[in-house]
C-alpha cells in the first residue's frame, strides 16, 4: 500500500524543514559552527521526501479524486515547501560559493525561520479549509487513531524505518561536508605556504 511510503515521506518533508528552523536558531542565536553544515545535509533530503510525498499523493489521489492534482490546501502548501527547499538548496550553494563561514549565510537561516511559517499551514490545512485530503488518521492528545490495528504498526514501523534511514542521510551528508572543510581548509593552507 503506498500509505507506507507517503505518509512517512510527508512526515520527514514537515520534520526535515522542522531541523533546518532549528539549525538556523542554532546558527543565529549562538552562532554553533555545526548549525550551517546541519542545514546544508537536511536540504536535499528534505526536499526528496518531499517530492516522494507530492508524487505517492498523486498516485493515491488519481482513483479517488478522479485526476493527479488537485489545488487543495494540503496539496498546495506540501508543494509550497518543495519550493522553499529548493530556494534553500539555492541559497546555500550561492553562500558557499561566496566562501561564507560555515557555508550558509545569515539570509539562509533567515529564510528557512520564515519558511518555517509553512509547517503550520500544511498541518493545520485540512482542518481551515474544506479539503480533499482526509482529516489527520492519528491524535496523539486523545490517544486514538482511524487506521485499523493492522495497519497502524505496520505504518508505525515504516515510519521510524524511514526517521533512521532519513537520520542516517543527514549523519553523512555532514561528515561527508566537514571532511570536505577540511580539505579545503587545508589545500588553503597549502596554497600560502
Amino acid at each position: 500500500r503506498i500509505l507506507y511510503i507517503h505518509v512517512p515521506a510527508a512526515w520527514l518533508g514537515m520534520g526535515g524543514w522542522s531541523g533546518l528552523t532549528i539549525a538556523a536558531i542554532m546558527q543565529l542565536v549562538w552562532r554553533h559552527p555545526l548549525a550551517s553544515v546541519a542545514g546544508r545535509a537536511i536540504a536535499v533530503p528534505g526536499a526528496i521526501f518531499t517530492a516522494l510525498c507530492l508524487a505517492t499523493g498523486s498516485i493515491w489521489g488519481r482513483p479517488t479524486w478522479g485526476t493527479w492534482w488537485e489545488w487543495d490546501g494540503r496539496l498546495t502548501s506540501m508543494l509550497l515547501l518543495l519550493f522553499l527547499y529548493i530556494g534553500y538548496i539555492a541559497l546555500a550553494r550561492s553562500s558557499v560559493e561566496r566562501g561564507d563561514a560555515g557555508g550558509v549565510s545569515r539570509v539562509t537561516a533567515i529564510y528557512a525561520l520564515i519558511g518555517a511559517l509553512n509547517l503550520p499551514v500544511i498541518h493545520y490545512s485540512v482542518v481551515w479549509w474544506n479539503s480533499l485530503h482526509q482529516a489527520k488518521s492519528i491524535s496523539i492528545v486523545r490517544m486514538s487513531s482511524s487506521i485499523d490495528p493492522s495497519m497502524l504498526w505496520p505504518l508505525g514501523l515504516t515510519v521510524l524505518g524511514f526517521t533512521l534511514w532519513f537520520t542516517a542521510i543527514v549523519l553523512l551528508r555532514m561528515r561527508a561536508m566537514l571532511a570536505e572543510n577540511r580539505i579545503e581548509a587545508r589545500l588553503r593552507r597549502m596554497s600560502r605556504g
